[in-house]
Parts: C-alpha cells; sequence; structure tokens
C-alpha cells in the first residue's frame, strides 16, 4: 500500500516532464520551427552522426596504432623480413605478436561493418569484440611467454586490451544515447509542426501577443477625479 502513492508520484512527475518539453517546442514561433526540422533533416541526410564518425575513427586508430607497435617489434627483433617469417610463416602462438595484430583487424572489421556500414543502435557487436578481444589477450597472457621477450611482451596486450574497452565505453554512453536524444527531439519537433499544420490559418507571429489594453480604467478615474472636485466647487 505505500508503494501506492510513490509510482503515482513518479507517474505524475513523468506525464509533467513530457508536458514540459512538448510546452517548450509548441513555444517556438513557426520560423525557428522550420529551421530545426530543417537542420535534424540535414543530418539524417549526412546518414552518420558526428559522435558515430568519432567513434569509427577511434576504430581506425586503434587498428593503426597496434599496426604501428607490431611493425617497431619486428624491426626491434632482427629486422622486419626474418621477424616476420617466424610470427607469421612459423605461427607460434607462446611466442608470436601476430596474433595480437590480426585480434585489431577483426575488431576493426565487425566495428566498422556494424556501425559504420549497418549503422546498428545496438550494442551486440561491440560486445562480441570486447568480449572476444578480453578473453583471447587473458588467455595468452597466462600461457604464453610474451613477458620474457621484452617490453612489447607487456605493451601489446595491455594496449589492445586498453582500446578495446574504451571503444565500449565510447559507443554505449556517448554514441548511442546522443542519437536517441537526438531522434526523440527530431519527433518532438515533427509532432508539433504537424499539431501548428492543422491549426486554421496557421500559426502567424501576431498570435504571441495580447490585445492592446482598454481605455475604461482611465474613463473611471477621470469619473472619480469629477466627482471629488464636485464638494469643493460647492464649498
Amino acid at each position: 500500500m505505500n508503494h501506492l502513492p510513490e509510482d503515482m508520484e513518479n507517474a505524475l512527475t513523468g506525464s509533467q516532464r513530457s508536458h514540459a518539453s512538448l510546452r517548450d517546442v509548441h513555444s517556438i514561433n513557426p520560423t525557428q520551427l522550420m529551421a530545426r526540422i530543417e537542420s535534424y533533416e540535414g543530418r539524417e541526410k549526412k546518414g552518420i552522426s558526428d559522435v558515430r564518425r568519432t567513434f569509427c575513427l577511434f576504430v581506425t586508430f586503434d587498428l593503426l596504432f597496434v599496426t604501428l607497435l607490431w611493425i617497431i617489434e619486428l624491426n626491434v627483433n632482427g629486422g622486419i623480413e626474418s621477424t616476420l617469417e617466424k610470427e607469421v610463416v612459423r605461427y607460434d602462438y607462446y611466442s608470436s605478436y601476430f596474433d595480437i595484430f590480426l585480434l585489431a583487424v577483426f575488431r576493426f572489421k565487425v566495428l566498422i561493418l556494424a556501425y559504420a556500414v549497418c549503422r546498428l543502435r545496438h550494442w551486440w557487436a561491440i560486445a562480441l569484440t570486447t568480449a572476444v578481444t578480453s578473453a583471447f589477450l587473458l588467455a595468452k597472457v597466462i600461457l604464453s611467454k610474451l613477458f620474457s621477450q621484452g617490453a612489447f611482451g607487456y605493451v601489446l596486450p595491455i594496449i589492445s586490451f586498453i582500446l578495446a574497452w574504451i571503444e565500449t565505453w565510447f559507443l554505449d554512453f556517448k554514441v548511442l544515447p546522443q542519437e536517441a536524444e537526438e531522434e526523440n527531439r527530431l519527433l518532438l519537433v515533427q509532432d508539433a509542426s504537424e499539431r501548428a499544420a492543422l491549426i486554421p490559418g496557421g500559426l502567424s507571429d501576431g498570435q504571441f501577443y495580447s490585445p492592446p489594453e482598454s481605455e475604461a480604467g482611465s474613463e473611471e478615474e477621470a469619473e472619480e477625479k469629477q466627482d471629488s472636485e464636485k464638494p469643493l466647487l460647492d464649498l
């Protein structure tokens, strides 16, 4: 029984917020309303939002940064050709860094395909890449002999792990909430424009001004002054 007033209060506050947002949209004059609709439609025509484009750039940076570190590691350990043959042709899970590079390629392909090409609005793709990356790196750190091969045995796994989780955080807390908020704003503005179109004669700027004050008050003041002056004249 005690939960009923709380539920009713939450429902009332939610409805008040929705009505307040609608009131704010309806208070905009027609010129501003059309300008907002055009701006939102322009964003839709671009096909991809700015925050999603930033996410895709960070995914590309992930691949390029891991590739750069891997190339440096190849040069440090005796030259690119010999080390490349050792790590790729004669691949060994316990001592090769080639699989960490392939893991970065896997993240890049899945995330770009999901969020740039298909423009998904769900977190399942980033959850897949982060889970695979975390599980693979943990297993490799525990089972392999990377720590005995110098600084890159620490740097490459740690950098790959951190970049994968930064991508997850950025998508879940920045990209998806911001795009959902912009979509809600667009729906509110479109709803307001449709309601404005149903009003006969449309909305004009003159409808937002109050009518001029009547002169009844000034006439009443003049009559009161005349009544107050009459006793003085009789004296």
